[in-house]
């Protein structure tokens, strides 16, 4: 194994491993030789760690709610008073509750919010003391790879998903500030809009195609790519957004000022507002917003998520 790939001797988190994503991106840091501490709500967390030790690895399972602030710290101490450190977060756990705004309840909205957005920012705030704490420690830059799950929803804008894709904007915003604000201490962070077929979104997803034997949307793909992230080899990527499946991962570049509208004296009034921008707007394809559609047009296994 490649010293640059290999992850013997780290040690990860991974929320909502219990199934689908998370279980598969447990599997794959574990095969690379991990430590896993396997979080998730129930017994399905169990049953992951047993499989990593059937295959040879090591694994310890959490049963908790992310949610809950203090399961930030839980994790961490799992991680670190189990297998000596914690070198790997992987932050995946969430619930869907898609309705379109007007159906909306607030349940809805606190309970998607809280799984992922508060879900990522709880672990990510227990390891990012564990890591500042560890760099000041070593006296310099330490091990961290943190990876958060994102959604092309947060890109488009998903109208029956007002919940979910506030809640994967808010995660990317939370990438990019831990990318910037722990990356002294050695941590690198990254987001990725994964699409992959599981129970949470079998609804979504058909059957899709199988480039390589395997299916577009089988979530090992995804795994594959968090173990990367996850190694050495990944030192020089953060504050990165990718969009994963099927054969392909396709880095996302930021926003760009499209026009810049300026007054002719220094302020504008209402009238002159009109005058500039109202022209400006005539005649525009409806889709042509700050939402992302161009990023439909990397699919080809026709289970583009609207």
């Amino acid at each position: 194994m490649n010293a640059d790939l290999s992850l013997a001797g780290r040690t990860a988190i991974v929320t909502g491993a219990g199934a689908g994503l998370g279980r598969c991106e447990a599997l794959a840091l574990a095969a690379r030789g991990a430590n896993v501490v396997v979080n998730d709500m129930g017994p399905a967390a169990e049953e992951v760690v047993a499989e990593i030790k059937q295959a040879g690895g090591q694994a310890v399972a959490v049963t908790g709610d992310v949610g809950d602030w203090s399961m930030g710290d839980t994790l961490v101490s799992a991680a670190v008073d189990t297998f000596g450190s914690l070198d790997v977060l992987v932050n995946n756990a969430g619930v869907l509750r898609d309705k379109m705004l007007f159906n909306l309840s607030e349940p809805d909205w606190d309970d998607v919010i809280r799984v992922h957005l508060k879900g990522h920012a709880s672990v990510s705030r227990a390891a990012a003391v564990h890591w500042r704490a560890a760099g000041k420690a070593a006296g310099g830059p330490v091990y961290g790879r943190v990876v958060n799950t994102a959604s092309e929803a947060f890109l488009f804008g998903s109208a029956g998903q007002p919940n979910y894709s506030a809640a994967k904007a808010g995660i990317v915003a939370l990438t990019l500030s831990t990318a910037s604000g722990l990356g002294r201490y050695g941590v690198r962070a990254n987001a990725i809009c994964p699409r992959a077929r599981t129970a949470m979104t079998e609804a979504t997803f058909a059957e899709g195609t199988s480039p390589g034997g395997l299916d577009s949307m089988a979530p090992e793909r995804v795994g594959t790519f968090v173990g990367y992230l996850a190694s050495p080899a990944a030192e020089k990527i953060s504050g990165q957004v990718f969009v994963v499946y099927g054969d392909m991962v396709a880095l996302m570049a930021a926003p760009t000022v499209e026009h810049k509208f300026t007054a002719a004296d220094g302020v504008f009034s209402v009238e002159e507002l009109g005058e500039q921008v109202t022209p400006y707007f005539e005649g525009r394809e409806p889709h042509r917003t700050y939402a992302a559609y161009s990023v439909a047009a990397l699919d080809d296994t026709g289970t583009s998520r609207h």
